[in-house]
């Protein structure tokens, strides 16, 4: 398939709409000072190729590093040997020469990226290039062809200029004249910009181990002027090269100009030394140094960008991709403005979307629920993909479980949305007026939160339930997925974002539900406390654990699914044989599986334990212990009370009883979901009123801790927390409240009326 070729891009803002893009990273980038290869650098600019090559972009990657890590190899090699030699006595041995750094090193680069790029199910291959196949036409036409198939089967091809066979120098540790070979290109700054041109890029990305173009060498210590747009006609002071390898910012900004020149939409160069800098670019973000043809400058530059961006009015003349692209053009003054975009998107759409009518978001959630079902092939396909590459990469069950989502969960879903569809209006609902005074009136009335970030891992059943809820609640919503849900999660937020478009006729943006595919767009988010409201991480306890960490927006949520029953001594044992399978297999990836079983002392004696546990096992049901349980039913030890399973495997421990019980869950829980099974009201009254987690049952399976299951229509987690909404959280955990106050009188009400005794408070409760 021909690839079309865009217009020039000219703005910042335009790179977002890039489909292919040349990223070329020089030796200071991928080595350290000594010559070692940077393994963090390295593994941060593989990540975000992987993630815009997922995102279906065609990238072309030109790396350098071959001579620094071969030179590297030889001249370890070269210690041994220079010692042998003063003892034997001959010839000093020579330093190696560039061809035999660069054929030492080639095979290793390559296997790191090889390496780097499966982690992400991405695949790269080497494509070697001398200078003089490009004075070729037929080796130029092979080349060309040859990329053009790897990237058609979504491989990310890596060049390289073959140093091994190349003659711009003789040594590796000569100077660094520059060779005046009339070449096809001088080196690899070059090779990108020759690559750019005969793929017809859309935009060349030059890193480098400075932020950009300097306007003139800073003194030691003196901040430098960063150009933000350069033109051959900006006057600039070059100085010495910054670091290792053939090409300094002189050969870059030749090799930029030469593509720009050339019909390549865009050239930037920026800092490869910082962990997000390919992202924050190809986002739109004012970083490093935008390169443009002599009079172009002024149609690049932001102009008045940076107030259009501040202005949080909301007001339709703007609108949320009005704001978006305002903010990713603004200069950044230590705020990620590619965030601050997305979150004024959406929130300006939310305020859309609660000017709906309540029967027209009702509408609009049965519409999402129809484009499902009427693409669940669509969504099918893409879930296919997704489990599969799965299997292929050796993902745990439990985890590739999650992952799946089969027609029959689909219709749950549908379900799910089609009962929130049929709800009460859930805002402006008032939940209580008083009378304060005479003609003076309060009323407290549920609101939207505002915007939500929530980050889930692996379910993708998810990202339609959160929407739903959010768009019934009037909330804008910012979706990060996991990476292994990649596919799923697209289709599923395509279909919403379709359906958005038609069923409202263009009222709401289709910004209200964004998807984020970036670690690095989720990490600016998370400090945006002035623009999102509330974040709600789904997943595991690490993931809680590093979003509470790093966000200054509050955060709602659990981090572990460690879920007890209790087996009191009148319990009906075949009832709790009953709940207790359900509650362990009927989804054990879920986090309201049961993993812990406490056994009341007494069921020992009489046998009724390995009775249960009997039946357990038979159920298919793998069954640790605790040191009392183990010695007494001669069970396999478990490792720990506080371990969330995930798969049919569970714990159990005896108790002396109810206290000690209710004392071992607070201990070892994670105050998600416990529950008792006995015939004794007494012991089921204590138990649920001494156990402080936030759902407690009585003879039911921890598996109805779920917001479908409580009538909730659809959940958008489950929170352990005790502030704001505790359990699994519905609509009304995504609700808030604000206070209206109306007066009647004439001359209106002040506060000084009353301090005065010119009226007095009546404070009447109102129906």
């Amino acid at each position: 398939e021909d690839l079309i070729t865009m217009a020039p891009l000219k703005a910042r803002s335009d790179l977002v709409n890039a489909q292919r893009i040349v990223v070329k990273v020089g030796t200071s980038t991928v080595s350290r000072a000594d010559g070692s290869v940077s393994l963090g650098r390295i593994g941060h600019i593989v990540e975000q190729l992987s993630e815009l090559r997922l995102q279906g972009k065609d990238v072309i990657f030109v790396s350098s590093g071959a001579v620094g890590v071969g030179r590297a190899k030889l001249r370890k090699q070269q210690l041994f040997s220079r010692s042998v030699q003063s003892h034997l006595g001959g010839e000093v041995v020579e330093p190696p020469t560039l061809n035999a750094s660069a054929a030492a090193g080639q095979s290793g680069v390559m296997g790191l990226y090889e390496q780097l790029f499966g982690q992400y199910d991405v695949l790269c291959a080497q494509v070697l290039v001398s200078p003089s196949d490009m004075g070729h036409e037929e080796k130029v036409a092979q080349l060309k062809n040859s990329l053009s198939w790897l990237l058609e089967r979504h491989t990310i091809p890596v060049l390289n200029e073959n140093d091994a066979i190349s003659s711009h120098r003789t040594r590796a540790d000569s100077g660094d004249a520059e060779n005046s070979n009339p070449l096809a290109f001088k080196d690899n700054d070059g090779l990108a910009a020759s690559i750019a041109q005969m793929m017809e890029a859309d935009v060349l990305l030059l890193l480098s181990d400075v932020e950009g173009i300097y306007r003139c060498m800073p003194a030691p210590g003196e901040k430098p002027d960063i150009i933000d747009i350069y033109s051959s006609s900006t006057d600039v002071q070059i100085g010495t090269k910054s670091g290792p390898g053939r090409g300094g910012m002189g050969a870059k900004i030749e090799a930029a100009m030469k593509a720009i020149e050339s019909g390549v939409g865009s050239v930037v160069i920026a800092s490869g030394l910082e962990s997000s800098t390919v992202t924050r670019v190809m986002s739109g973000e004012s970083v490093g140094t935008l390169l443009v043809l002599q009079g172009e400058a002024d149609a690049a530059a932001p102009n008045d960008v940076l107030q259009a961006a501040s202005n949080d009015s909301g007001s339709t003349t703007n609108g949320p991709a009005a704001a978006a692209t305002a903010a990713a053009s603004a200069e950044s003054n230590g705020v990620d403005q590619v965030a601050v975009a997305r979150a004024k998107s959406v929130r300006s759409a939310s305020r859309q979307l609660q000017r709906l009518s309540a029967a027209e978001r009702s509408a609009l959630l049965n519409a999402i629920g129809d484009a499902l079902l009427a693409r669940a092939d669509e969504v099918s396909t893409a879930n296919q993909a997704d489990v599969k590459a799965a299997e292929d990469a050796g993902m745990a069950g439990p985890l590739r479980k999650r992952l799946d989502l089969p027609p029959k969960k689909l219709q749950t879903v549908v379900d799910g949305i089609r009962a929130l569809a049929n709800k009460p209006n859930p805002l402006g609902r008032v939940l209580g007026r008083t009378k304060l005074a005479d003609g003076l009136e309060l009323t407290q009335e549920t609101v939207a939160i505002g915007v939500l970030l929530i980050i889930f891992e692996s379910r993708p059943d998810v990202l339609p339930q959160v929407a739903s809820l959010a768009i019934v609640t009037g909330n804008g919503l910012l979706l990060k997925g996991g990476r292994e849900a990649i596919h799923t999660n697209r289709k599923l937020h395509q279909i919403i974002q379709d359906t958005v478009a038609s069923a409202t006729g263009g009222k709401v943006d289709r910004s209200i539900v964004s998807l984020l595919e970036s670690r690095t767009e989720v990490s600016g988010l998370l400090k945006l406390h002035h623009y999102i409201d509330l974040v709600i991480p789904r997943g595991g306890a690490d993931l809680v654990k590093h979003v509470m960490q790093n966000s200054s927006i509050p955060v709602l949520g659990h981090a572990d699914g460690i879920c007890h029953a209790f087996v009191d001594k009148a319990a009906d044992m075949d009832k709790a044989l009953r709940v207790l399978v359900d509650a362990k297999t009927d989804y054990p990836a879920a986090c309201n599986a049961v993993e812990t079983v406490l056994l009341h002392a007494d069921l020992t004696a009489d046998g009724r334990a390995k009775t249960l546990v009997d039946g357990l096992k038979g159920a298919g049901i793998k069954v640790l212990a605790g040191p009392r349980a183990a010695a007494a039913l001669g069970l396999e030890a478990a490792e720990d009370f506080h371990i969330e399973y995930g798969d049919n495997t569970l714990c159990t421990e005896i108790v002396d009883g109810l206290e000690p019980a209710v004392e071992h869950i607070a201990a070892h829980g994670s105050s998600h979901t416990e529950i008792v099974l006995t015939e004794d009201a007494a012991v089921a009254q204590a138990f649920l009123t001494q156990v402080d987690s936030a759902c407690v049952f009585h003879n039911a399976s921890s598996r109805f801790a779920d917001g479908f299951r409580f009538g909730l229509g659809c959940e958008v987690g489950i929170s352990t927390s005790r502030i704001h909404a505790r359990g699994p959280v519905g609509l009304e955990g995504l609700l808030t409240t604000r206070w209206r106050l109306q007066s009647t009188a004439a001359d209106g009400h002040c506060a000084s009326d009353f301090s005065n005794g010119r009226r007095a408070y009546v404070h009447e409760t109102l129906q």
